[in-house]
């Protein structure tokens, strides 16, 4: 929280801190980690069935998306832990 009557702008500088975000911590978001993308028609998908392989237009290796509640915030790594797969972030995307 900031001190009352400080000056905020390009001189001054505020220490925060993690206890400042306490109020939002509680918000839900929804993080969707995108691995690739392809088309198929719908009679393709109703065909799927467990163990199909599904080709996707991303190379193994290339960067993954990280989207938070539907925007692109980062870029990174599919990563192996204690057997589950996790991301791991190489690149925060600035926004525009």
């Amino acid at each position: 929280m900031l001190a009352p009557n400080k000056p905020e702008g390009p001189g001054s500088h505020t220490d925060r801190s993690a206890a400042d975000l306490e109020a939002v911590f509680d918000v839900p978001v929804r993080v969707s980690v995108v691995l690739g993308r392809t088309k198929m028609a719908v009679s393709e998908l109703l065909r799927l069935d467990t163990g199909t392989v599904i080709e996707l237009d991303r190379q193994v290796g290339e960067a993954v998306e990280i989207f938070v509640n539907d925007r692109l915030v980062a870029r990174g790594e599919i990563v192996l832990v204690e057997s589950k797969l996790g991301v791991t972030m190489t690149e925060i995307i600035k926004p525009q």
